[in-house]
This record gives C-alpha cells, sequence and structure tokens, in this order.
C-alpha cells in the first residue's frame, strides 16, 4: 500500500526519528531543537576526552514503485543549513512504502555535499537496480554502522586525499 501524498511530511519525520534512534543505539546523545530551522537534531558523543557535536539533517528518500534503475541515487535539493562538522543522513526506504525500516542508510560529511547550479545542493552516494537501493562500491564505508563509526572519527570534516576521493561513477 503507497503512502498517501498528504501523509508524506509524516514519513520525513519518521525518517528523523529513526536515525536518531539508531544513533542514540550507538552512544550518542540527541537533542532536538525547539524549531527546526535547518538541522533536524544535533547528536553528541563523548570521544577520546572530548565532546563531538554533529548537527544532523535527515533527507529519506522514497522511490515510487515506477522508479528506474539509476547509476547513481541519492539527495539533490536545498539544504537550509550546512555546517563543517554536519551529517547528511538519507535513508533509502524501498518501493513498497509500508513503513518498515529503511533498506540502508548514508551518513555523509560535509564536504561529500557539493553545491549545484540551481538546484542546491547533490550527494548520491547509492544507486537503484530493480527496485533497491544499495551503496555504490565506493560509498560503502559510508553507510549504516560503518558509517556511524566514521562519524566518531577526528577526521570526519577533512576531506580524505587523493587516494580515498569518492567517485562520481
Amino acid at each position: 500500500m503507497p503512502i498517501a501524498p498528504e501523509n508524506a511530511k509524516n514519513r520525513d519525520y519518521f525518517a528523523e526519528l529513526y536515525v536518531a534512534g539508531i544513533l542514540g543505539d550507538a552512544g550518542w546523545s540527541i537533542y532536538f531543537p525547539k524549531r527546526d530551522v535547518g538541522f533536524d537534531f544535533i547528536a553528541v558523543k563523548q570521544l577520546r576526552g572530548q565532546v563531538v557535536i554533529r548537527p544532523v539533517q535527515v533527507k529519506g528518500k522514497y522511490p515510487a514503485q515506477t522508479k528506474g534503475d539509476k547509476a547513481v541515487y541519492g539527495y539533490i535539493g536545498s539544504l537550509t543549513q550546512v555546517h563543517p562538522e554536519m551529517v547528511l543522513a538519507i535513508p533509502y526506504f524501498p518501493t513498497d512504502q509500508r513503513g518498515v525500516a529503511p533498506t540502508c542508510t548514508a551518513y555523509m560529511p560535509r564536504w561529500a555535499i557539493r553545491p549545484q547550479a540551481g538546484r542546491g545542493f547533490a550527494c548520491q552516494p547509492a544507486r537503484f537496480l530493480n527496485g533497491i537501493p544499495s551503496p555504490r562500491r565506493d560509498s560503502q564505508q559510508y553507510f549504516d554502522y560503518a558509517g556511524i563509526e566514521l562519524m566518531e572519527s577526528e577526521s570526519w570534516s577533512t576531506r580524505p586525499g587523493p587516494q580515498h576521493i569518492i567517485s562520481t561513477q
């Protein structure tokens, strides 16, 4: 049963709470803003004797039954706020949209989110094949628990050297 268009906003809230719950399970403390003016929540964790703070925006992907195969798949659109330490969390839902958990979730650093002429920003770490979203080969480290582990690294906001750059293929 597809989700009715009038319930799409509720679906976005489900994605936010899903990501917050997974991060909470991984030991992050989650703080929701009084007013949502950009970041959906702030994730905080004590690591290496320091408090690590990651502002998080969640952009869920909800493909229609008719969606075709895509070599690159992710978020293209506006971001109301950006920050060097931010996380763009992209939960990828299956086409059946029955309230099930995402197939996979990307946790992307700010440097992996590219400005687009007239279209806001783009971050496309997944692919869509035969109705199923999955990580692209060069982006697997940003998905699910591996991605959450990367959020904990000291180099989260630093773009890797040329040997580690994510390809656009």
